[in-house]
């Protein structure tokens, strides 16, 4: 048995940056769900909805993560 210690390195190093990328990318997500703007003069208890831009932005992190997960499980079932 001959294992191709450059290939099975070349996995190992595109599936962890991969990973690394996805989970920080859905990190980028989840902030942006949950930041919450300051309102003048309001005490910080006050729930607020994320503004305009946060959840556009997290909401593309998202379509971005569901894109990467589906292009996954295209190759694995393609094959």
């Amino acid at each position: 048995m001959h294992i191709d210690w450059a290939a099975l390195g070349q996995v190992f190093g595109v599936s962890l940056v991969v990973t690394v990328g996805l989970v920080g990318l859905f990190t980028v997500g989840i902030v942006g769900v949950s930041r919450k703007p300051a309102a003048e003069g309001a005490p910080a208890t006050t729930p607020t909805a994320p503004a305009a831009g946060a959840r556009a932005g997290a909401l593309a992190a998202f379509a971005l993560c569901a894109a990467a997960v589906a292009y996954g499980i295209y190759l694995i079932v393609a094959a």
